[in-house]
């Protein structure tokens, strides 16, 4: 059996190269196994990995629930909060750990991801590590320069590259904080490195001119670049306040830089489903919850 990729010449019952360690792939017939052989023809199969030699690779499937899956090579390393990983390869290696101490590991429970992080690695050969949204909506890869950083909403941050930095972001305004829909604590992704987030619902991008702005629904702002102006703006006219619908304020983002907005917010979804949700009855001391039963067949 010939190398893919390296050439080197092997015995035919070999599953890694004796040369370069690279895995090969080992068809079995239905007769020998009983399993049909994997089909390497459907989309899911046949999509390329993006990336290159000395640094991960990658590939979104999927469509309103997406996952993406990360190919990695020897000194490759990607991370994510723990608890992210959905699914890898049996050589694919893990290491859990506080990610820079104790100081690191409570401000990424400020910004909404776990305590500790889970490094994904391989020795030989080369494996697969995949991600999926734990959310409706879709995952957005970012290919970050040294030192340029994105700002993204609190628990958007999926995984990234070992080079990748992750961390707080705190807005400076205190308006902002209160009334921003998000609070005062935001996430600061900055390279180098490939970096990926989940948003909610679909996704709509905007190139923002220097001075041109944007009024936002709070909530709807999935993702900033760092030289995008946030604040709050109160609605104006009495009328509007009361009557809008919008509540007392919206989000105002300024140029110059991108922004990424989402069509549906989860905490819109969770308000939305609370309204269909059975009511209890009150002053029950039996401890357990009453369903109005005639509510939910359409009864008076």
């Amino acid at each position: 059996m010939k190398c893919p990729e390296c050439g080197a010449e092997n015995e035919a019952s070999a599953r890694f190269c004796t040369s370069c360690g690279s895995p090969f792939q080992v068809m079995e017939s239905a007769g020998e196994s009983g399993l049909k052989p994997l089909d390497t023809e459907v989309d899911h199969a046949a999509q390329e990995f993006a990336g290159g030699r000395g640094r991960i690779s990658y590939r979104i499937d999927g469509t309103t629930l997406p996952v993406v899956t990360i190919e990695l090579e020897p000194g490759e390393v990607i991370y994510s909060e723990s608890g992210g990983m959905s699914w890898m390869s049996g050589n694919v290696e893990m290491k859990t750990h506080s990610g820079g101490g104790l100081g690191r590991a409570v401000k990424r429970a400020l910004s909404g991801e776990s305590l500790f992080i889970t490094d994904f690695y391989i020795d030989r050969g080369r494996g697969t590590v995949a991600f999926a949204s734990e959310f409706p909506g879709k995952i957005i890869p970012f290919d970050l320069k040294p030192g340029e950083s994105i700002i993204v909403q609190k628990d958007a941050f999926m995984c990234a590259e070992k080079s990748v930095d992750m961390d707080l972001h705190f807005r400076k305004r205190l308006g902002t904080g209160f009334f921003g829909g998000e609070g005062f604590i935001m996430q600061r992704v900055t390279g180098p490195g490939l970096a990926f987030i989940e948003v909610d619902g679909e996704i709509v991008e905007y190139d923002l001119e220097p001075g041109q702005q944007l009024k936002v629904d709070t909530g709807h702002l999935a993702a900033m670049e760092a030289t995008v102006d946030f604040d709050v703006t109160m609605l104006k006219g009495f009328r509007n306040i009361l009557l809008g619908g919008e509540g007392l304020f919206l989000a105002s983002v300024r140029g110059p830089g991108k922004v990424w907005l989402q069509t549906m917010p989860m905490s819109k979804l969770a308000q939305k489903v609370a309204q269909f949700l059975p009511k209890t009855q009150g002053g029950s001391s039996g401890g357990g919850m009453k369903i109005d039963v005639g509510g939910l067949l359409g009864g008076d």
